[in-house]
């Protein structure tokens, strides 16, 4: 059983306001997260958000509130991991300020750890290994353990993890400037 864990908590201060609140193309960019995890299969979807009102989501969708997002991405992995039940065996962690990701690259990396579920799977992209990514349940100890602004990366970096390129990876909204790029 994998389940798919949405980072959504961050405050977006260079944004000026939550990223996942954003609109593209009629929906917003945790509506478009969602919609990516179901539409590759996943088994759950829960999305760990911050202090704000996600407005309409997918009944089926597990919210996850975030009181300590100021910290950073560590702490909604910390929710996000530790609200999945036992039978889960593996997480794909996904943020919603990546527009490129789509169900169609999610199933991908999801069909790559399938072909080995004790190793990661992660999306490969400006010479490095990021999320999306698919973390076998072994790692999850590792990721309860992270901390501050961190993320899933330096496990991914130091186990084999099983690359999927991703030339879109790179593209993140970030700023007001990064969103009007990309719905350009």
């Amino acid at each position: 059983m994998i389940a798919a864990v949405i980072l959504a908590a961050g405050a977006g201060k260079r944004m000026g306001g939550p990223k996942a609140l954003l609109q593209v193309e009629g929906e917003t960019l945790l509506q478009r997260a969602i919609r990516a995890a179901q539409g590759a299969g996943c088994d759950s979807v829960s999305a760990v958000m911050g202090d704000w009102d996600p407005g309409v989501v997918d009944p089926a969708v597990r919210l996850l509130r975030n009181p300590d997002a100021a910290e950073g991405m560590a702490s909604s992995i910390r929710i996000g991991i530790g609200a999945l039940p036992p039978e889960v065996t593996a997480v794909l962690l996904l943020a919603v300020d990546q527009p490129a990701v789509d169900a169609i690259l999610l199933r991908r990396l999801l069909a790559l750890a399938e072909a080995d579920p004790e190793r990661p799977a992660a999306c490969a992209y400006g010479d490095s290994l990021g999320i999306p990514a698919v973390l076998p349940r072994r790692l999850f100890p590792a990721l309860l353990a992270l901390r501050g602004d961190r993320g899933a990366k330096g496990i991914l970096l130091r186990e084999q993890t099983a690359p999927l390129p991703f030339p879109g990876g790179g593209q993140d909204l970030d700023t007001p400037a990064d969103l009007e790029r990309f719905r350009r």
